[in-house]
């Protein structure tokens, strides 16, 4: 080393912290890539997606390779400071080099180069896998022997590599969730909406979306022909339940392409005639799940069931639609229909029908009702109260504030509310 001019060794000294500075942010890009893109970038044919992919299989190999690059590197640069300082300053330079070089290794070769990693991993990592996999091959003697020790150093604390499930990287629903939810503008929002409903399937049930049993229109086969030709006649649905005088005693399901043609000879029309065309009713358990619901409507080629609760009685009724509006929002073209519950005043005030569903209050609103308990706004304001309150009674439900306008029936009928936030 006496021999070698001193401008050669501060060259060796540079390219060294040059080494270190790769072997670093090779680290810290391989272990920040995100693992999902790289599948996806893999599976497209991307040569530096799989060369990283066929590193991160044995991310122990992967560490033992950087960390025995880079602290080979870092103890020859040492060094060769070493050289350069005695020869510059003698033995009291010793001391000060290894301060500087420190500084210089923290800064150029650790610290600056794992940020720009960190902030960039695809831009490195690919490039770098390219110098790392047959770096790999050619230093795999050493790394298999740095890697030995070590696999026996945790073995002694219990950890054997060999037999200790990895994790696999899996999401949850929850995890998903907010994966999609970060997504950004790489996701439009209206599709991150409709992706997480997708997900929120599983936690709502068709109790929470039926159309209860005393908001169902049917035909009742008991009524004089002329009304039940009078109500087919206003047919608003392209589905409706046949029974005799109440729900509970069901005949069928109509549908309303049959009905046109039975109506087409109104002299050959029936009664009879009119039960025959009816098709076996669909029942659905009230706590089935959405997302189990919908794959049971497309195995049974059905679009339309009765929901009955653990006794066998009628409690609602829900459509494939219903589901569908679950994901997609409502796609109806009735605006009546999205907002016949739900009344806003000038005042900005809502006055919001009883028999209202809580979810639909809370998407429609914006709100955060209670929904995990009563499923109606009666149900609800009764819950709360533990009394049937009287007309002009007012409370609070959280930070909701609510009027009784009218109650009546043991019900309570309207009520005008708003949230206390928004005064």
């Amino acid at each position: 080393m006496e021999d070698i001019p001193l401008l050669y060794l501060f060259g060796i000294l540079f390219l060294l912290i040059l080494l270190s500075a790769f072997f670093s942010s090779s680290e810290t890009s391989m272990m920040a890539i995100n693992r999902y893109r790289l599948r996806h970038m893999a599976n497209d044919n991307h040569r530096g997606a799989q060369n990283v992919t066929k590193l991160l299989d044995r991310p122990d190999r992967l560490l033992g390779l950087i960390l025995f690059g880079n602290n080979l590197v870092n103890i020859f640069a040492a060094s060769i400071a070493t050289i350069i300082a005695i020869r510059l300053f003698g033995d009291a330079g010793i001391l000060a080099s290894s301060l500087a070089l420190t500084a210089i290794i923290l800064v150029f070769a650790e610290l600056a180069p794992k940020t720009l990693a960190a902030l960039y991993p695809e831009r490195l990592a690919f490039p770098m896998s390219y110098i790392l996999l047959p770096l790999g091959y050619l230093l795999y003697p050493f790394v298999w022997v740095v890697n030995k020790c070590a696999n026996t150093l945790l073995m002694l604390v219990g950890v054997n590599l060999e037999t200790s499930p990895a994790e696999d990287g899996s999401l949850t629903s929850d995890e998903l969730r907010t994966v999609v939810r970060e997504a950004g503008n790489m996701i439009p929002r209206r599709h991150r909406r409709m992706l997480i409903s997708i997900l929120d399937l599983e936690k709502v049930t068709v109790e929470d979306i039926m159309i209860p049993r005393n908001e169902i229109t049917g035909v009742d086969l008991n009524q004089s022909q002329l009304d039940i030709l009078e109500q087919l006649g206003n047919f608003q649905h392209t589905r409706l339940p046949v029974y005799r005088d109440n729900i509970d005693n069901i005949c069928g399901m109509l549908h309303a392409r049959t009905v046109l043609r039975l109506l087409k000879d109104i002299d050959e029309f029936s009664v009879e005639a009119l039960e025959k065309i009816t098709t076996e009713p669909y029942f659905v358990p009230l706590s089935t799940p959405l997302n189990t619901q919908l794959l049971n409507f497309q195995r049974q080629k059905i679009r339309i069931g009765l929901v009955v609760d653990e006794y066998g009685v009628i409690q609602g009724l829900v459509t494939l639609e219903d589901i569908l509006e679950e994901i997609v929002g409502e796609f109806t073209t009735d605006l009546q229909t999205f907002t016949q519950d739900i009344h806003p005043q000038e005042d900005g005030t809502y006055i919001i029908d009883g028999t209202a569903s809580i979810r639909d209050i809370n998407k429609q609103l914006h709100w955060e009702l209670p929904a995990n308990g009563p499923k109606t706004l009666n149900g609800l304001i009764l819950k709360h109260l533990e009394v049937i309150p009287e007309s002009g009674t007012s409370f609070r439900i959280g930070t909701y504030a609510m009027e009784i306008i009218q109650a009546s029936d043991n019900a309570v009928k309207t009520v005008r509310s708003y949230p206390l936030t928004q005064e």
